[in-house]
């Protein structure tokens, strides 16, 4: 039997953002379209908790998620004595609309101090 410490820690569970979220395109607004961004997330994640991850941790106004399921592309590897089949893994695309609140998504933006650290290195 494990000491009665271990035991009590054994049932306290914390989570924590282990589920990773990879932008692949964004939009910044226009004055007919609100900021858009496409993420591809793991098949298990739902829409609530796309939507919980951007508001609590990155402090977004999301207004609407949708989400698309794809499944991973089946391949054949053909050797010199066997064909080996293979699949890439299943996938889940959200597609992400924020509030009219943002209006630029932050992509190509200017980093402070950048361009006078460049023209001190030209010199």
């Amino acid at each position: 039997l494990l000491p009665k410490q271990q035991r009590i820690n054994q049932g306290y569970k914390m989570w924590m953002p282990s589920l990773p979220l990879v932008l692949l395109t964004a939009t910044h607004a226009t004055p007919s379209n609100p900021a858009t961004a496409q993420f591809r997330i793991l098949p298990k994640m739902t829409k609530h908790e796309v939507r919980e991850y951007l508001t609590k941790i990155y402090d977004l106004p999301v207004k609407e998620v949708r989400t698309q399921n794809y499944l991973g592309k089946r391949m054949r590897i053909i050797g010199k004595r066997h064909i080996v089949y293979a699949k890439r893994p299943d996938y889940k695309k959200a597609f992400v609309v924020f509030g009219s609140e943002l209006a630029d998504v932050g992509l190509g933006g200017e980093v402070p101090g950048l361009q006078q650290q460049r023209d001190e290195d030209d010199e």
